[in-house]
């Protein structure tokens, strides 16, 4: 997944009419992505991938919960997928909404904010200016993301532990178009094939 995108080079790869048809038969995505629900993220064109390539839940804030862990798992037990990216981006109005703890959203985006809110904390706790506090937040929130999956019974654990899958953070930053990955979240990265 290189920054074809951000460079202006996109090859735009398996995207004609005939190419969905060829996966008719099944699906073999070589990277699952947890991303936001953000508008402004498309994951295929950001990462210049093609049909089949990627298989992709999103959520406000790339929040996971039962649906999402088992989207996930579905991902990496049936589909073979090998690479999981957490992907969050600049500017995450979900991220920005659990800076404001004071704020009492509608709903059920509660839930959304909640789950961001220990990020939010750690990142106002650092005494940054507000919006380098934000960018925190958001790398955080990735953070804590990547190592909740890496610690996921039973499949994730076993199979993050066994080398099997690698599980990753990133942040696209949408006025570059590039996506930067998160040291704090590699480990190691063999070399992919598809």
């Amino acid at each position: 997944m290189e920054n074809r995108f951000a460079d202006g080079a996109s090859v735009k790869p398996r995207q004609t009419p005939e190419d969905l048809k060829a996966f008719e038969a099944g699906q073999k995505p070589f990277a699952t992505i947890v991303g936001c629900s953000d508008s402004c993220v498309p994951n295929e064109i950001i990462f210049d991938q093609g049909v089949g390539d990627l298989f992709i839940t999103r959520t406000a804030g790339q929040v996971m919960a039962q649906a999402s862990y088992g989207t996930i798992e579905y991902g990496t037990e049936v589909l073979k997928s090998r690479l999981i990216v957490v992907l969050a981006h600049q500017s995450c109005g979900a991220v920005g909404a659990a800076m404001q703890l004071s704020a009492n959203p509608p709903g059920h985006v509660v839930t959304l904010i909640n789950a961001i809110k220990p990020a939010s904390i750690l990142a106002k706790a650092k005494g940054l200016p507000e919006n380098e506090t934000l960018d925190l937040a958001i790398k955080e929130n990735v953070i804590e993301q990547v190592n909740l999956l890496k610690n996921l019974e039973p499949v994730l654990s076993r199979r993050a532990a066994s080398g099997e899958v690698i599980i990753v953070g990133a942040v696209y930053n949408l006025d570059s178009g590039t996506v930067e990955f998160i040291e704090e979240t590699i480990t190691s990265l063999p070399k992919f094939t598809k």
